[in-house]
């Protein structure tokens, strides 16, 4: 990944985590953990975690359904020409990490 698209994906980041701490409703915890963009930085994946589990559905489908309005916050916020199309996702590998500190535990 090229240092630009870092910066940009860094910044989508820290910007789509203070959208959803501001808009959610507070029955969950949405974690924004690392966000990645395309090399042509038309297309942004927000990969997120959601505390407890049984909410995961509710807050990605929520998360899904504010995609409009983060991107007129990402229009205001940012300084880039392009607004990358934004794509919302359960951060699996950080899913999978605390199976396995579960798992060590467990011994």
């Amino acid at each position: 990944m090229s240092e630009r698209n870092e910066k940009v994906a860094n910044h989508i980041k820290e910007l789509t985590a203070e959208f959803l701490g501001r808009e959610s409703n507070r029955t969950s915890l949405v974690t924004v953990t690392s966000a990645s963009c395309s090399p042509d930085l038309k297309r942004a994946t927000v990969f997120i975690t959601v505390m407890p589990v049984s909410k995961e559905k509710a807050a990605l489908e929520f998360a899904k359904r504010k995609r409009p309005e983060l991107r007129e916050f990402l229009k205001k916020t940012m300084t880039t020409k392009n607004i990358p199309f934004i794509d919302i996702a359960i951060d699996l590998g950080e899913k999978h990490r605390q199976k396995i500190d579960e798992l060590l535990r467990e011994k």
